[in-house]
């Protein structure tokens, strides 16, 4: 715990003038970001006796170790980069809407020659226009199947297009006029784009102008007594109502705005918002948040907006924003809320009449929904603080894991074996730290070693992080950029005897670590990363510099207080041994076995056994199994990666370019490996001399197993075609 005072600024240092400024804590982690008219009047205020702060303050300023700042012009200045900054930093005493669920929209994806409606998550693309959010998908795509009637716009996938137009047939909803079948070229590209404009005009509201013509053409068609006709738009029209009586009129004057309502304790806070688009609601949404920081309604409202529209543009900010309590700077949030618009937004709270009442029905929607966060997350609290006691004392730890990392070695008959990291925080899962690793030291089956292999690259990475100068660990160990141990001496170890994996050893062409390295998605042939980019490793460690650190999330920085391993004895001998020889002691390793559930400990002959029924053995499970399945996946990866080489990239000086030139101008590699080196020579680039050795590499191959259908059991041929 730090001593406010012993990083604090003197008074003459800090402008007075609007910024924002950064808190960062010994690691130099930034752990709150926040933003002042005057950065000497707000800083002053956290730099008072602890007495008279508020606890959650007081927590924040005795975690930092020091305090920075960034002087802008204008508070809409400030306030950008306050967003910019905690979407980037991640820091942890700041406030953090996140969504419950990620809520689907209904999408027309006006990009597209062809625009297509669809279904979307996640984040927003350019070009597209979406409607929503929705709480449910399958509302929307009723509402899409009463709409296609009369805006019959393409709703599938791009591979059912192209395989419609090849066959020159459209599919199901193009027979039965749900879609205008642009595939086989019944409607030009510019009459599909003008019904997707009227699908998305009549979804922002603008519907009176359908129903009319709609009724009109239904009357003339009556007229003329082509009753088929008129009775076909008086369904129509009957299914566009009904499509509109699913969005309740909750204002009558066509009103574009968001309501955003909360409800609040003194530890968490709810927020809820009603999207209304044309006097009806079209979309909701809700968060809850952990109130890490001494803030105010008004205070709340302002990062909601943050949240809300920090990354929105156009229209998707309304004309209108109605709040429960304006935000300190009022005038500089509108400004900016008017900046993303493009136009005039209105911030204020409404006093009386229709939206007064809609704002009090969205406050009861967002108490209901603190609730029951509340009433789940109490259940789940509970749960997984009693697991995380048990597990300290099973183990006799001093204090509970609140970090846990678990270990788990993959692969199939020894080939393309792979391991997995899996980290839990507060007993839930930090996917965010999952990390992937092939196992590169030694070549065969040898669980013990590989996993003795994977902690000690782990932990040395962790060492580069804690020793900061990212050249030397303890022990006299050397570590590279990424981590890994260094022959310094060219004898093949690291300087106390252990060997290096793929050290240059003199006299051998071996020199480097690996082709290999790992990243948070997994490996990859150059080495990428914070510390060294490229295949020649390239970066600020590699060049002796001293990393600056600039508070981001690092990778294999932080380490935990027990390492769980999947297996028996062998394998947490094997992580104790690698955690020993890197001269760290202060974290606890355990393994888990699969045949009795077992948990064994270093040193130990006999096994500690949990109760069936313990909430520690359920953590300990979940965690194990997390890391096999995360190990599993990736292993599977790579083998069907390896699997699915072409013999063609056997041929040297052949590249992609001319690899698809081959496939294209003969269809597969089946009927590549009938021709003749004649035929192979008429393919644009190709040379004699290449096509020759296409040939011998083809001749040389054996031919790949048949791939098969797995929802059919019929067994495909190179050439697409099937067989019996």
């Amino acid at each position: 715990m730090a001593d406010p005072s012993s990083y604090r600024p003197k008074p003459g240092q800090i402008p007075d003038s609007p910024g924002v400024y950064r808190f960062r804590d010994e690691h130099r982690r930034v752990i709150y970001v926040g933003k002042a008219k005057s950065l000497r009047q707000r800083l002053a205020n956290y730099f008072q006796p602890l007495a008279s702060l508020h606890p959650r303050t007081a927590t924040m300023v005795t975690t930092a170790a020091s305090v920075e700042w960034t002087v802008v012009s204008t508070e809409v200045e400030a306030l950008q980069l306050e967003y910019s900054w905690i979407k980037e930093y991640d820091p942890r005493f700041n406030v953090k809407y996140r969504d419950d669920k990620s809520y689907p929209y209904l999408a027309v994806t006006l990009n597209e020659e062809f625009p297509r409606v669809q279904v979307m998550r996640g984040h927003k693309k350019k070009g597209v226009r979406y409607f929503g959010p929705y709480a449910h998908a399958w509302a929307i795509r009723e509402t899409v199947d009463l709409m296609l009637r009369v805006f019959p716009v393409r709703t599938c996938s791009a591979g059912v297009f192209r395989n419609a137009a090849s066959a020159g047939r459209p599919c199901l909803l193009g027979y039965i006029g749900k879609c205008s079948a642009p595939c086989v070229g019944r409607v030009e590209p510019d009459e599909h784009r003008e019904l997707a404009e009227e699908f998305c005009d009549f979804m922002a509201g603008r519907t009176g102008t359908y129903i009319r013509r709609l009724e009109q053409q239904m009357m003339e068609a009556a007229e003329e007594m082509e009753y088929e006709k008129a009775a076909r738009l008086r369904d129509d029209i009957g299914a566009l109502r009904r499509a509109m009586e699913k969005n309740a009129v909750v204002l009558a004057d066509a009103t574009d705005a968001d309501l955003i309502a909360l409800a609040e304790d003194e530890l968490e806070a709810a927020v809820q918002i009603f999207h209304v688009r044309g006097g009806r609601v079209r979309g909701q949404r809700g968060w809850v948040t952990d109130k890490v920081e001494a803030v105010s309604t008004a205070g709340l409202v302002e990062h909601a907006l943050q949240q809300l529209y920090g990354e929105e543009s156009g229209d998707a900010v309304p004309r209108e924003v109605l709040v429960p309590a304006v935000p300190e700077d009022a005038d500089a949030v509108t400004q900016w809320l008017s900046g993303r618009r493009g136009s005039q937004v209105s911030l204020r709270v409404p006093q009386r009449g229709d939206k007064k009442d809609l704002m009090e029905t969205v406050a009861r929607n967002a108490q209901q929904a603190l609730v029951l966060h509340k009433t789940k997350r109490a259940s789940d609290l509970t749960t997984r603080s009693r697991a995380l006691e048990e597990i300290a004392e099973a183990l006799d730890l001093d204090s509970a894991p609140l970090r846990i990392e678990c270990f788990d070695i993959s692969h199939l008959q020894g080939q393309d074996v792979v391991a997995s990291m899996v980290v839990f925080e507060d007993g839930l899962p930090r996917k965010s730290e999952y990390r992937r690793f092939q196992i590169k030291g030694f070549e065969g089956q040898d669980d013990v070693r590989s996993m003795h292999e994977v902690i000690s690259r782990r932990f040395k990475r962790y060492l580069v992080e804690k020793e900061k100068t990212g050249e030397w660990g303890p022990e006299g160990v050397a570590v590279d950029a990424d981590g890994d141990a260094m022959d310094t001496h060219g004898d093949g170890t690291d300087g106390v005897g252990v060997p290096v994996p793929g050290a240059f050893v003199k006299g051998s062409a071996a020199h480097g670590a690996g082709p290999h390295g790992e990243g948070p998605h997994g490996a990859g042939p150059h080495r990428d990363g914070p510390h060294g980019e490229g295949p020649h490793r390239e970066g600020p460690l590699a060049s002796g510099e001293v990393p600056v650190d600039d508070g981001r999330p690092r990778r294999f920085a932080y380490p935990p207080q027990l390492v769980v391993v999947d297996g028996g004895q062998p394998q947490v001998a094997a992580a104790r041994r690698a955690l020993d020889e890197l001269g760290i002691d202060d974290i606890a390793v355990c393994g888990l076995a699969k045949r009795l559930e077992e948990v064994w400990l270093p040193g130990d002959d006999d096994p500690v056994v949990l109760p069936r029924s313990s909430e520690g053995l359920y953590l300990l499970q979940r965690v194990r199994d997390t890391a096999h399945d995360f190990a599993i996946r990736y292993q599977r990866s790579k083998r069907n990666k390896r699997i699915r080489t072409s013999p063609l990239d056997a041929v040297p000086g052949l590249g992609d370019t001319r690899k698809q030139a081959l496939i294209k101008h003969f269809g597969s590699v089946k009927r590549l490996r009938q021709a003749t080196i004649e035929q192979i020579c008429e393919v644009p680039g190709m040379g004699r001399k290449t096509a020759e050795a296409v040939a011998v590499a083809l001749a040389q191959a054996a031919p790949a197993a048949p791939a098969v259908n797995t929802a059919t059991g019929e067994i495909m041929e190179d050439d697409g075609g099937t067989t019996a």
